[in-house]
């Protein structure tokens, strides 16, 4: 499975996940079974309010499931359309999320768990 996280930084999987999907400086894909990682660059970063384009820098990659610090209505909205599968992220870093997901200990993110703006404090 590919798994997509924003983090802050490239660090492979002792990255640490950013706390808001939109405004991520980079993602970071993680192959489940091989364990590999490849970044890719938020070409999205810097949006205004309730425009974010999640998908704009994630086109082409091949992406089963996004794990999120935290994500806006608009953004949930247009990845779960999109017919990705979202969860919370609920550890610092990537390595922690993956064994997270893996166990079937992560929670899909629902509507109301989505921030109502920007700055939105996470783990």
């Amino acid at each position: 499975m590919f798994v997509c996280i924003p983090i802050e930084k490239d660090l492979g999987l002792q990255s640490r996940v950013c706390a808001h999907f939109g405004a991520t400086p980079e993602f970071l894909v993680v192959d489940t079974d091989s364990m590999g990682t490849r970044s890719i660059l938020n070409k999205n970063q810097h949006h205004s309010h309730g425009m974010c384009a999640p998908l704009a820098s994630l086109e082409g990659e091949k992406i089963d499931a996004i794990v999120v610090g935290g994500i806006g209505m608009g953004a949930l909205n247009k990845l779960t359309m999109a017919g990705m599968r979202v969860f919370m992220a609920e550890h610092e870093t990537v390595g922690e999320t993956i064994a997270a997901l893996a166990a079937g200990a992560l929670k899909p993110v629902q509507p109301g768990m989505a921030c109502a703006h920007h700055g939105h404090g996470h783990p």
